[in-house]
């Protein structure tokens, strides 16, 4: 088979506490990075152990050795800048050090000035045995939150070249995955998602930005990166109304932003939430093309309740009457760790979803 797989999922897992004490020991200054590195390492094997055990075929390395989901990879592009804190999200927990999530800024001009994520995949390429998958934030995430106004004006006073140099700097570092071995990626896309709740469709507005027209401009940047990618490299993309410690930051169905999303977007598959209420109905799938894949994430990252199989069942079948079947897939909503804190969850709990993923599947497909 090739990926997406019946059962699979978005990417973060739960840290292990000798990675996330030894984090926090190297920030402090307690442990040198190569140290870090060396408990990654041993954290990440042991997990992918647990993981293959479960009879998923789709295998990272957790994110282990990322704070955010997509802050890690991008302040690692020439250009970019992370500083403070973003507005505080009214359904968030304060995390236990009191820290918010940063911010994001184009401070000069943007290109690829080393790999980011070769050395990482090299790894955990040597410790599966299943198909080795890398998530990275979606291109979208340097531009949605701050609009031109994040913009260094004196870099890129034509937007035009800043998706130009963006797309750039993605497609090396694709590139040079690809060349390693990597036949598997997902981009992390937070922005489409948002844009489905009118709170942050007004936000646009207000930043000066059309949310009609972003869905587009959004497409095309993707598929400046991914067009002309060889045919053996599968590229999904995930979409999430935010996951930081259990809690949501939009809410609203897919239907604003369906029809670009599914047809103007060159991805193979599409990782949709799904888990409640807030992700809307099933109706948007009917604008999926027969040649795409859908992976529902009906069951959730954010709870411990473990999900009834027949419900899912029940609810891939309703899915269905929008979609082939047989191109869909099933998994968790998002990730268990989109930042270094975790979900609300224990190791033990992530586990069984995880199996439970692969026995959804296995009852659904007759395969996971």
């Amino acid at each position: 088979m090739t990926p997406p797989f019946r059962a699979d999922h978005v990417g973060s897992l739960l840290r292990t506490p000798a990675v996330k004490e030894n984090r926090l020991r190297w920030k402090k200054g307690d442990i040198t990075a190569d140290e870090l590195r060396a408990i990654e390492d041993a954290g990440i094997a042991e997990t992918v152990k647990k993981l293959e055990a479960t009879g998923m075929k789709s295998i990272t390395d957790g994110e282990f050795r990322r704070d955010y989901f997509h802050l890690d990879f991008l302040k690692e592009l020439a250009g970019v800048t992370v500083t403070g804190g973003i507005e505080a999200n009214p359904n968030a927990k304060a995390a236990e050090d009191g820290f918010t999530p940063p911010k994001l800024s184009v401070t000069g001009k943007l290109s690829h000035q080393h790999d980011i994520q070769v050395a990482d995949f090299n790894f955990l390429k040597s410790v599966v045995t299943q198909t080795p998958k890398v998530s990275i934030p979606s291109p979208t995430m340097v531009h949605f939150r701050g609009g031109r106004k994040a913009i260094d004006i004196n870099s890129y006073p034509d937007m035009d070249e800043f998706f130009h140099d963006l797309a750039r700097a993605y497609r090396q570092e694709i590139d040079h995955l690809y060349k390693a071995g990597l036949r598997y990626l997902q981009l992390d896309d937070t922005n489409l998602a948002y844009l489905c709740d009118p709170k942050m469709r007004a936000a646009a507005v207000e930043r000066g930005e059309d949310p009609n027209e972003l869905p587009r401009t959004y497409a095309a940047l993707i598929n400046s990166v991914i067009d002309g990618r060889p045919d053996d490299l599968t590229v999904g993309i995930h979409l999430c109304r935010g996951n930081y410690r259990s809690t949501w930051f939009a809410e609203g169905g897919y239907e604003p932003v369906a029809e670009i999303l599914f047809n103007s977007i060159n991805v193979d598959a599409y990782f949709l939430e799904y888990d409640d209420e807030r992700s809307g109905d099933f109706a948007p799938l009917r604008f999926v093309p027969d040649n795409k894949m859908v992976v529902l994430g009906i069951i959730s990252s954010k709870v411990r309740e473990l999900e009834n199989i027949d419900d899912l069942a029940k609810r891939i079948d309703e899915a269905a009457r929008y979609m082939p079947l047989d191109n869909m897939c099933v998994s968790p909503q998002c990730g268990f760790s989109s930042t270094h804190h975790g979900n609300d969850l224990t190791e033990d709990d992530q586990w069984r979803k995880m199996e439970l993923v692969v026995n959804t599947a296995i009852k659904v497909w007759g395969e996971a």
